[in-house]
């Protein structure tokens, strides 16, 4: 049987990048499962000032309500013109949680006139497992600018305006596997690999 490890998120993305993630390093014996398939339980709000914080309360919660390890995500964009802003209010940088195309429009909004050599930014992950007792929390940053406007239909957030540095496409524009490779989330997930496959023993 297949160990069953919970990742706190309802994203079928992020579990998808998971699996393909483990699948690459021939990591075998565990099943990866989302929140849409455990019994709903009281998720806490992300309320830390860091990503670590929230990844690794997110990860505590849902170990403790399911009995399962869990490995949880936080993660969001920090631009150099916005001191590093918006940070872990990514998702709700509008003021309405989760809403993309407000949260692209506002930040493309504050950095009309930020000149294009001006425009830095980074995306960053931080990853937490709790499992058997153990916690550990691995970080990933993936460097890059903010066009001007957005491009590409992949990816979710801010992807459509985020170029990675060395690159001319937005995040948006890339294959899952090319952005697996490179992203903030699958260096965060990858720095997490010896400690999943300790699980799978």
């Amino acid at each position: 049987m297949p160990r069953r490890v919970l990742v706190a998120s309802r994203n079928a993305k992020k579990l998808g990048e998971l699996r393909r993630i483990l699948a690459e390093a021939g990591i075998e014996g565990l099943e990866v499962v989302g929140l849409d398939e455990v019994p709903p339980f009281p998720e806490a709000p992300e309320t830390a000032a860091t990503f670590e914080e929230n990844a690794l309360a997110k990860a505590r919660d849902g170990a403790a309500a399911t009995g399962l390890a869990c490995v949880a995500d936080d993660s969001g964009l920090s631009v150099d013109a916005l001191n590093g802003m918006p940070g872990v209010l990514s998702a709700r940088w509008s003021g309405r949680h989760g809403d993309d195309t407000a949260n692209n429009d506002l930040l493309l909004g504050q950095l009309s006139d930020v000149p294009d050599e001006r425009r830095g930014a980074r995306f960053v992950s931080a990853c937490a497992l709790v499992a058997d007792g153990r916690e550990v929390v691995t970080l990933g940053e993936w460097p890059g600018r903010i066009a001007r406007k957005p491009a590409g239909e992949a990816g979710f957030g801010y992807d459509p305006l985020f170029v990675p540095d060395g690159g001319t496409q937005s995040s948006a524009e890339l294959t899952p596997a090319e952005k697996d490779a490179a992203s903030h989330r699958g260096r965060a997930l990858r720095a997490l690999l010896p400690a999943l496959a300790a699980l799978a023993q």
